[in-house]
């Protein structure tokens, strides 16, 4: 009797401590919910703050652009792309439609995500936000503000290259981000070739 006794205890003694686990696991996934989606509305709430950007370098046509992207539906804000060197802040949409091209940049299908590890590549029209790239430098900071926290980068590379020249946006053993735009900046038409700039990973936060 005393086995068989003991055994009930046992096992009750296992049914709460599983039940105690379960309990924590729920309240760590609420409270994780939570955090993310207070951030993922900070995130969208700094991109859709109405405030217009700084657009005295931008095209007529792109202004307009902006203009009536504006009152479309809000989209999924993946990042916060802020470079103050250059004067530069804009929200990172996901997918290059034409939509999120004209409301802000947008994170390149294929390339690692803005809160993963790897080469992250982020583009955005050469006569809108990334017009402010032309005045970017060796040394630039530039940060990425995702719901998971924040990143800082150094500018380490600037290319030009033919727009088939796609092998700056392969995956990479390093973290990296890889800003691309046309070029050059004031070309009237189709631009011919590819500004790129590509900065490595400093710190997370």
């Amino acid at each position: 009797m005393s086995i068989t006794h003991s055994s009930i205890r046992f096992a009750e003694a296992l049914c709460w401590l599983a039940g105690v686990l379960l309990l924590g696991f729920f309240v760590t996934q609420m409270v994780q919910g939570e955090v993310r989606r207070g951030q993922d509305i900070e995130l969208a709430e700094l991109a859709w703050s109405g405030q217009t950007p700084d657009q005295s370098l931008w095209s007529p046509g792109r202004i307009e652009a902006w203009q009536e992207s504006q009152v479309a539906a809000p989209a999924h804000v993946m990042a916060v792309l802020d470079m103050p060197e250059v004067g530069l802040k804009v929200p990172v949409y996901s997918g290059t439609s034409d939509l999120n091209m004209d409301r802000g940049a947008s994170h390149i299908a294929g390339t690692a995500l803005p809160e993963g590890g790897g080469n992250v590549g982020i583009a955005g029209h050469r006569d809108g936000y990334f017009r402010a790239l032309k005045d970017t430098a060796l040394g630039d900071r530039l940060t990425l503000l995702t719901a998971a926290g924040e990143r800082r980068y150094t500018v380490d590379e600037i290319l030009i290259v033919d727009p088939l020249d796609v092998d700056v946006l392969d995956p990479t053993d390093d973290q990296r981000i890889t800003l691309v735009t046309c070029y050059p900046f004031y070309f009237v038409g189709h631009a011919p070739q590819r500004y790129i700039v590509i900065a490595q990973l400093d710190e997370i936060f």
